[in-house]
């Protein structure tokens, strides 16, 4: 089947998708580029194999300063990557920055918080007033062993952060064992480097192990908790992982991870509340958690698990996308009289006026569009009285039993996909440019400018429609 929508879009789409493709390369092993933070008396120079959330180089005057390599952005990244030298988009000689990426984040293993106070106190000489953002010596002394891979960031330069950010956070290497995993199965990478992709596919796998159920700071970096994205990714790569180390001969190893993914799955099922997943469970008796979230969404889809509860056939998956819809269709002055709305990230989201995310907005499109997918493979898919508003929106009316054709019900999904792109498309200016939001009131870019996760969701969405046609 064919993707649906105009010649118009489609033209649009596969233009925008060669501009992604060549901007989400530009904070990828950025060894040109320097980064002078000047109130730390910091200079950053990446090293090969980096990966920097914006390369614009902020400081919060308004852009923010974005020039850290994230571990979950550079998984998703890295994964884009493996996507466009697989397709063709770009040069197979681009898989060396995947090797790079590889070889720069077995470099990090090393890293102590001890090594950095044996330099000096990491406060000496910085300005009097934003020493404060400054981590203490009782907090870099926790950074040792394998708390390296929770440290949410390192500078470019694969060196540790010494500014107070939430610390830890745990999606990071779930994230990038799914990535390496990816990688493993596409024959991307040469003999040598698929043998330092294992050896750090295991590091991921046995930190996910380690730390699966404890609380850590959720995927926005505000609030400590159980958090739903974290745990769907872990899920996912310790399902995956096992079958990988079975085939590696390591059963012991590999039933531990499944001993591990099924109490994840449960404690997700947890997360459903009357209408939708709860994105944070609080961590504590008192503590904050949080309901209605993208990151609910945008976890399915990293996680990618193929069916069952939290995959994109989960009736309860659904009914959250359709939950979030209609709150950012009220909340969003940009919304009036949109088919398909842009999308935040929570109710109470004020970060840079809590506007809609490329990565928020992107994420409802590839949801439609891989559910297309799992249904035009010949999934069953189920109405419940929990994703009926879902199918309802999907389909512009209440269904009738013809409607649940699986030839039907695909080409509403893409319609309704194609509809989220034909709202990126509005946002999007004329050089192809993605910031990482839009303002809520004006429609106006805001944020953080050449976001690699936006070109990354914008070129994994896109590939999930072209994938209708190959079935």
């Amino acid at each position: 089947m064919s993707p649906s929508g105009s010649t118009a879009l489609t033209d649009w789409l596969d233009r925008q998708y060669a501009v992604a493709a060549r901007n989400l390369t530009l904070g990828v092993s950025a060894t040109h580029l320097v980064k002078e933070r000047r109130p730390f008396r910091q200079r950053i120079v990446p090293k090969p194999g980096s990966v920097v959330a914006s390369s614009v180089m902020g400081a919060y005057d308004p852009d923010p300063d974005y020039f850290f390599h994230w571990f979950r952005d550079s998984a998703l990244v890295m994964d884009a990557l493996r996507i466009l030298v697989a397709d063709g988009t770009r040069p197979a000689a681009d898989a060396g920055h995947i090797r790079d990426f590889i070889r720069f984040s077995l470099g990090l293993r090393g890293l102590t918080g001890a090594a950095v106070l044996a330099k000096g106190d990491p406060r000496q000489g910085v300005d009097p007033d934003v020493v404060q953002h400054v981590r203490s010596e009782a907090d870099l002394r926790g950074v040792a062993g394998d708390r390296v891979w929770g440290e949410v960031r390192v500078n470019p330069d694969g060196t540790l952060d010494t500014l107070n950010w939430s610390r830890p956070q745990h999606d990071g290497s779930a994230l990038r064992a799914l990535t390496l995993l990816r990688c493993l199965d596409d024959g991307l990478l040469e003999p040598g480097v698929r043998d330092e992709a294992a050896g750090l596919l295991r590091i991921d796998l046995d930190f996910v192990l380690a730390h699966h159920a404890e609380p850590s700071f959720e995927i926005w970096e505000d609030s400590l908790g159980h958090d739903y994205y974290t745990r769907v990714v872990q899920c996912a790569a310790l399902r995956r992982g096992a079958d990988w180390l079975e085939a590696c001969g390591d059963s012991g190893t590999a039933g531990r991870c499944w001993e591990a993914s099924a109490a994840l799955a449960e404690a997700l099922d947890g997360h459903w509340r009357a209408g939708a997943y709860a994105s944070l469970l609080p961590a504590a008796s008192g503590a904050m958690g949080r309901d209605l979230d993208i990151a609910v969404i945008l976890g399915v889809l990293h996680a990618g698990l193929p069916a069952g509860p939290h995959s994109m056939l989960d009736p309860k998956a659904q009914a959250t996308l359709a939950a979030l819809e209609d709150l950012f269709v009220g909340l969003f002055p940009i919304n009036a009289g949109r088919p398909a709305p842009a999308l935040g990230r929570f109710r109470e989201d004020r970060y840079y006026g809590g506007g809609a995310w490329y990565i928020a907005t992107l994420a409802a499109a590839e949801f439609n569009y891989r559910l297309a997918a799992g249904v035009a493979g010949g999934a069953a898919f189920a109405l419940t009285e929990d994703n009926r508003g879902f199918v309802v929106r999907v389909l512009g009316a209440e269904p009738g039993p013809e409607d649940l054709d699986s030839r039907r019900l695909v080409g509403a999904l893409l319609a309704r996909g194609d509809a989220f792109l034909a709202t990126v498309r509005t946002f999007t200016p004329l050089d192809g440019a993605l910031s990482e939001q839009i303002d809520r009131a004006t429609g106006a870019q805001s944020s953080a400018k050449h976001l690699g996760w936006s070109y990354a969701g914008f070129i994994t969405a896109v590939q999930a429609r072209r994938r209708i046609a190959q079935i």
